[in-house]
């Protein structure tokens, strides 16, 4: 079974169903570490305030909407083969919550987002938190990545919010794209067989786990009918903040990869629920990381980036599909993944460039609530990339996390690394 499979909704009189681990949450659920938890963020900002008990009841009614997201981890021998989800008619614990107000409410909560992954023991494996803000209401949804992805869980939020205000959250139509243009010469495209640069060590913190910056932005500007997106112009602007953070910190120059998740799920109620992304790295070599010319630069991106959206190919590379065969027990398999990850580390791309784009659905709540008018959303940044940056836009304007391995980086290094990537955002409004 693959992630994007869709089975039934379980039984209430029944057994519950069982489904095996796809290839993405099984090398995941190998690979956790208690200092570090996978967990992704999302924080929606609401102008209104949210009434408790409303919003429980409609955020229920959305995860029964949405059964495959009722799941916990099925108990097993340990010479089990295969992990397994057990589908759940009902959720096993409340997933939200009312953090008291306080002057330190908001910082709380997305400490807890980070700190506290949802047992996979108990289902869903996410929680929600509503805590009121001075200007209104801010939702925190925390998801154990183990089991579910960013997208999906907005998915269910935005259910959540058209059952909890009574107005339509159907998903705005995709944006029109231009024809895809050819693919690059290879000769164009710098080699993957080099270990690519790491992000320069800052001032790390003695405490391990991530740290988080979350910032507003304006959309960066390009010229009507320009071959390039503003994923693009991220891509490069991520690509040139930790270019010049390594030449900061006195690193030779190395070639660049750049991980970037490609999501082809629909975004309406047929939306598969699960972890759906793909992950695809995009190249850059030393001597192209700079502003000289940057029409040029912004092209050659995009014609990277359209190539290694159009190929098929599993989720994690055919090697993962490989490692998470059933032939041995789980066990045995985990012991095998953790140690090829290690030994792997030196070849793990430079960072991780999450952008979820327009964010699709109003998450409108209602004449009281309101409809949300910034949402963040943050990736796992453990090591050995050690940051992640994650974009989305809402109401006109960009919305950058950036988060970070305690043991790679301080607060002072991300408050650093936002000004840098605003600035080269900045230098790819081409006008020419």
């Amino acid at each position: 079974m693959t992630a994007i499979d869709q089975p039934a909704r379980p039984a209430s009189d029944g057994p519950p169903v069982r489904i095996p681990f796809p290839v993405v949450d099984e090398v995941a659920r190998h690979c956790l570490q208690d200092e570090e938890p996978e967990t992704v963020h999302i924080e929606v900002h609401l102008p209104g305030s949210l009434d408790p008990d409303r919003l429980r009841r409609a955020f229920h009614r959305a995860l029964l909407r949405h059964p495959r997201i009722l799941m916990r981890e099925a108990p097993g021998r340990w010479y089990r083969r295969r992990y397994e989800w057990e589908l759940t008619a009902e959720p096993d614990v409340e997933a939200v919550s009312f953090p008291p107000p306080g002057r330190n409410a908001l910082r709380d909560a997305r400490t807890r987002s980070l700190t506290q992954a949802p047992p996979l023991s108990a289902s869903p494996p996410i929680r929600l938190e509503a805590v009121p803000a001075r200007t209104g209401s801010v939702l925190f949804l925390t998801i154990n990545h183990t089991a579910l992805d960013g997208p999906a869980c907005l998915r269910v939020l935005a259910t959540a919010a058209e059952l909890y205000g009574g107005r339509d959250n159907s998903p705005a139509a995709p944006p029109v794209r231009a024809p895809s243009a050819s693919a690059p010469d290879p000769a164009d495209t710098p080699s993957n067989w080099r270990p690519p640069a790491r992000v320069a060590p800052g001032r790390p913190e003695p405490s391990p786990g991530n740290g988080l910056i979350v910032t507003e932005l304006s959309l960066p500007r390009r010229p009507e009918g320009a071959p390039y997106t503003v994923n693009d112009q991220l891509m490069v602007a991520t690509a040139l903040t930790i270019a010049h953070w390594n030449r900061e910190h006195g690193v030779r120059p190395r070639p660049l990869r750049v991980t970037m998740p490609v999501d082809d799920r629909p975004r309406d109620a047929t939306m598969p629920i699960g972890n759906g992304t793909r992950l695809v790295e995009v190249p850059f070599s030393p001597h192209e990381l700079t502003t000289d010319d940057m029409p040029a630069l912004l092209g050659r991106t995009a014609l990277r980036t359209r190539a290694l959206k159009s190929l098929t190919r599993p989720q994690l590379g055919h090697g993962a599909a490989l490692l998470t065969a059933p032939v041995v027990p789980v066990p045995w398999r985990a012991a095998v993944t953790r140690g090829l990850r290690r030994a792997a580390a030196p070849w793990t791309s430079t960072t991780l460039l999450s952008n979820i784009g327009r964010i699709p659905y109003p998450l409108d709540f209602g004449a009281e609530a309101g409809r949300a008018a910034a949402v963040w959303f943050s990736a796992p940044a453990r090591m050995p990339r050690g940051l992640t940056l994650t974009t989305a836009s809402t109401a006109g304007r960009l919305h950058l996390a950036l988060r970070w391995s305690r043991t790679l980086l301080g607060h002072g290094d991300g408050a650093h690394l936002r000004d840098l990537f605003e600035h080269h955002l900045h230098t790819t409004e081409v006008t020419r």
